[in-house]
């Protein structure tokens, strides 16, 4: 059974930093692409970052988050990474980590077939 478990939320203060995981288990997450998705109350899904499966390894990031937050891979632990740095208050929500087949970074939601349950993110002081 093909699964993702995010882990890494909690609380934090404005400009402080936090690192999601996303873990897989049933698969190989090198084999696809991932994606991190947020969704804050009263609002849609978003898309976050992304990478592109391995060998390329390309990145898209979000406006919002360019030069705060950084996408990455560890092959080992077969985890993919957000480390969120000076983060701000409008960073807080759910966010969620899915794996797509297509091997291409994009933060289109609907290529992503594989979702994990979500970690909650407060920024706040």
């Amino acid at each position: 059974q093909l699964q993702l478990v995010e882990s890494g939320g909690g609380l934090v203060q404005p400009g402080g930093s936090l690192r999601l995981s996303c873990a897989a288990s049933g698969f190989t997450l090198e084999d696809y692409a991932i994606g991190w998705f947020r969704q804050a109350p009263g609002k849609e899904r978003e898309g976050v970052s992304c990478i592109s499966t391995s060998g390329e390894d390309a990145t898209r990031y979000a406006d919002s988050v360019k030069g705060r937050f950084t996408i990455s891979r560890d092959y080992a632990g077969n985890t993919v990474y957000l480390q969120m740095n000076s983060v701000k208050p409008e960073d807080t929500g759910v966010y969620y980590c899915a794996a797509s087949t297509m091997p291409i970074a994009t933060m289109h939601q609907e290529i992503y077939a594989y979702w994990g349950q979500g970690t909650q993110v407060a920024v706040s002081s």
